[in-house]
């Protein structure tokens, strides 16, 4: 069936992009999970690399026939196995999908394949002047990714995650038929909305081709703010009472010093807030610099009454880009001492009654479980450590941190997904008819369950 398969997929797309080569093939069977919980991908599977639409639909069509395993493949930038080819068949690539297509300053939106990365899409976006809100993270991941994992990251506090800007879809479904969702339009209630499906569908429901996302004007000003407590609880509480002044930041981080330091260190920088041990970091944006400092003082004097120890204000572009960087390095500094990273959400106000419970297993199992994350929305990212892993706990103490999340209200993942590395904790917050419901729409979209199987539904 190989073989066949193999000539058949050839005469699709060309000898050329077709890869069966082991070696070659390696880097298309991982992602960026870690490695204690990666799934381990299969060695039967061949990699193809369409040119475009068209071709998908007819590779799709073939696997369908011919009932093949297809795992889409974008940047490779997930950290929940999702596109790890567990079971042998067609890896497809969307390497060669990699245009942005236009930006629409009068419409205000942008139209991207479905493998153009992220980097791209944000130069192109600005160099018209215009502001592309959502930035997960990597900007190797693929426009098509970002739609299926419906990625958040640290802006999500003030204009949300790429739901709110996914306007139009080009979509080819398991069975092959191309089908076009929405468009360059801000409203739209015609029929059910199929195109939300596909959005968090994590590759199990069609292959996203073409995207439209909604862009913004760019902001005037921006300044990036350390706001430093001793205690948690404090600094947790002026997440709601920010928020009720009516300053939206565009990024509302939490974390403690102990653990930026980490990261400022590695980096050979300095994190600039001399005092406290909770530290919020709050991103304020405005039309000019007037804006920037009503907005600021608004934060500062909420602060105050909840016993600030400290506040430092970067306004130029260096100090600025110097904090978020060690913010944004913290993952990958931390990585070989990890063995898994959870992203749970919470209700935003009950975070710091969360990390008490969080220490609480830690102690339990005489471990430091290292956690920050998102406050503004109440996304928290607690970093499982080796030792877990090396002493096979490792499973015991995740059910307990998704247990304290779900119990007070949380779910098991705010902007990773479920992959295939979280099924079987879906339950938790999940009741059984929701998972049957889910269950159904995977049928009727992929009736031989070839897209992705063993991916995002339990």
């Amino acid at each position: 069936m190989k073989n066949e398969l193999l000539v058949q997929l050839r005469r699709i797309v060309g000898d050329d992009w077709v890869v069966s080569d082991p070696d070659i093939m390696q880097s298309y069977l991982v992602d960026v999970t870690a490695l204690p919980v990666r799934p381990v991908p299969s060695s039967d599977v061949v990699v193809v690399k369409p040119a475009d639409t068209r071709e998908i639909s007819t590779i799709l069509k073939l696997a369908n026939e011919l009932k093949v395993p297809v795992v889409p493949r974008g940047g490779g930038t997930g950290c929940v196995g999702a596109s790890v080819p567990t079971l042998g068949g067609i890896v497809l690539s969307l390497e060669r999908l990699d245009r942005i297509l236009e930006v629409d300053r009068d419409n205000l939106m942008v139209v991207g394949e479905g493998g153009a990365t992220l980097e791209n899409l944000l130069k192109a976006v600005e160099a018209a002047d215009l502001l592309f809100p959502p930035h997960p993270g990597d900007e190797g991941a693929q426009l098509g990714g970002l739609v299926a994992c419906n990625a958040g990251g640290t802006r999500a506090v003030k204009y949300g995650v790429v739901r709110q800007y996914v306007k139009g879809l080009e979509v080819v479904l398991p069975t092959g038929e191309i089908v076009t969702m929405g468009g360059k339009l801000l409203k739209n209630n015609t029929g059910l909305d199929l195109m939300h499906l596909m959005i968090d569908s994590e590759g199990a429901l069609g292959i996203i081709t073409k995207v439209t996302f909604r862009l913004y004007p760019r902001f005037g000003a921006t300044a990036t703010i350390i706001i430093s407590f001793d205690d948690r609880h404090a600094a947790i509480r002026a997440v709601p009472r920010i928020l009720q002044t009516g300053v939206i930041p565009l990024a509302l981080e939490y974390v403690e010093r102990d653990v930026i330091e980490i990261s400022a260190n590695h980096l050979g920088k300095r994190w600039p807030a001399a005092k406290g041990n909770a530290h919020l970091i709050a991103i304020i944006t405005g039309s000019n610099e007037d804006d920037i400092y009503q907005q600021t003082g608004d934060v500062m004097k909420v602060c105050e009454s909840l016993g600030v120890v400290d506040t430092v204000m970067a306004e130029n572009r260096e100090e600025q880009a110097d904090i978020l960087k060690i913010r944004s390095e913290l993952y990958p500094v931390l990585k070989p001492q990890v063995s898994d990273v959870l992203d749970m959400a919470i209700p935003p106000a009950q975070i710091a009654v969360f990390l008490d419970m969080v220490d609480e297993i830690a102690r339990k199992y005489d471990t430091r479980i290292i956690t920050y994350g998102h406050a503004g929305d109440g996304n928290l990212h607690p970093h499982l450590p080796m030792e877990l892993h090396e002493r096979g706990q490792l499973e015991a103490v995740k059910h307990e941190v998704y247990n304290a999340a779900a119990s007070l209200g949380g779910v098991i993942t705010a902007e990773h997904g479920v992959g295939k590395i979280r099924l079987k904790e879906v339950p938790l917050c999940t009741d059984q008819k929701s998972i049957e419901l889910m269950r159904g729409i995977k049928k009727i979209f992929d009736p031989n369950d070839i897209l992705n199987p063993g991916t995002a539904i339990p």
